[in-house]
């Protein structure tokens, strides 16, 4: 069994103490907020892990195999690094940094220990886009183009308050310094782009080159980029926060023998995507029913098991994390230039 600490209980962390409890392979022993008040509002219903404000406490504890980094994302490389030299495991909420050195520098620290560090991309463990990808690799055969789009709704939310626990603040809350979301670009671009990037980069290959292009209106950001994919494959992916209507994120493959189509649901849903895939060998379009979609249970239970038992990572990788920043870094440089940006080129951080 794994013995695990999640770190940060603000917005995603009470789900995935929640998930660890239920677990059969793994037990919550500990949890760290700097909010005292939220910590007090966990004891009843985590009576067995220890609560404490002291991260540094969790670094060093013994009886702790591995750590769930679910801070905000300006925190991310400190806490994992921290882990890393102290020899645990790490699932650290997406991006996994702001900085493409920084993300380097964790890929390398963590080369010759042996530790899991998976990234929290949960889009990967939905069924119906990991059916998406599956199709691809077995029988599409060369890709020509893949389009991606995320569309972040005014009315998330609403949806979302009735779906979980309404965040717990005070002015006991650990923040970074100035006000992250004060940057509407930067702070999109980390929370919904890591998102957008990480399924074309799952679904369609490395990305080399982007040409982005920002237009802002009435408080709303519509990020147009053009990609170049590695397989020589041309993509469009396009950001859009925040659209007046329904929440929406989807994506499309033309290929040699196929096609592909997508539309994923809000995650909180536990819905599978809805996926069509087309095959010119037997004409046939086949749709995956998905029917356990519970995308953050399912990223730590392959957590869990790549610990426990070695097997290849389930989810995205420190390689993955440090790509997919890579990415957003060039479409940022890229609408401050006007000009495409190759990702290997960059340096610096969103």
């Amino acid at each position: 069994m794994v013995r695990v600490a999640v770190v940060g209980v603000g917005y995603w962390g009470p789900n995935f103490a929640r998930i660890m409890d239920e677990l059969s392979d793994a037990r919550l022993v500990a949890i760290c907020d700097s909010d005292s008040k939220r910590l007090d509002k966990l004891k009843g219903t985590y009576p067995n892990a220890r609560l404490t404000g002291n991260v540094d406490e969790i670094i060093a504890a013994k009886d702790i195999d591995a750590v769930v980094v679910a801070t905000g994302s300006d925190s991310h490389y400190e806490i994992t690094r921290k882990c890393l030299e102290t020899g645990k495991h790490v699932l650290v909420e997406k991006p996994l940094g702001v900085d493409v050195e920084e993300c380097a520098e964790l890929q390398s620290l963590a080369a010759a220990t042996g530790l899991v560090v998976q990234v929290g991309n949960n889009k990967r463990f939905d069924p119906g886009i990991a059916f998406a990808r599956q199709f691809i690799q077995d029988e599409l055969g060369q890709i020509m183009g893949l389009k991606a789009w995320y569309c972040d709704s005014l009315y998330r939310y609403t949806m979302t308050d009735n779906l979980q626990p309404i965040m717990v603040g005070s002015e006991q809350v650990l923040r970074p310094a100035g006000n992250p979301k004060a940057d509407k670009r930067r702070y999109f671009m980390l929370t919904h782009g890591s998102h957008l990037v990480d399924t074309a980069r799952f679904l369609g290959g490395e990305i080399v080159s982007v040409h982005a292009r920002l237009f802002e209106r009435f408080d709303a950001y519509c990020w147009f980029v053009a990609v170049e994919f590695a397989s020589g494959a041309l993509g469009h992916l396009d950001l859009v926060v925040a659209v007046r209507g329904d929440w929406e994120e989807g994506f499309q493959v033309y290929g040699e023998l196929g096609s592909v189509k997508g539309k994923t649901h809000l995650p909180w849903f536990h819905k599978t995507s809805e996926v069509e895939c087309f095959s010119v060998r037997d004409r046939q379009i086949r749709r995956p029913l998905g029917e356990d979609a519970h995308t953050y249970k399912l990223q730590v239970e392959g957590f869990a098991d790549s610990i426990l038992t070695g097997a290849p990572l389930h989810g995205a990788s420190l390689a993955d994390g440090a790509a997919a920043l890579r990415a957003l870094v060039a479409i940022a440089r890229s609408v401050e230039t006007g000009q495409p940006v190759r990702l290997a080129d960059v340096q610096g951080g969103v």
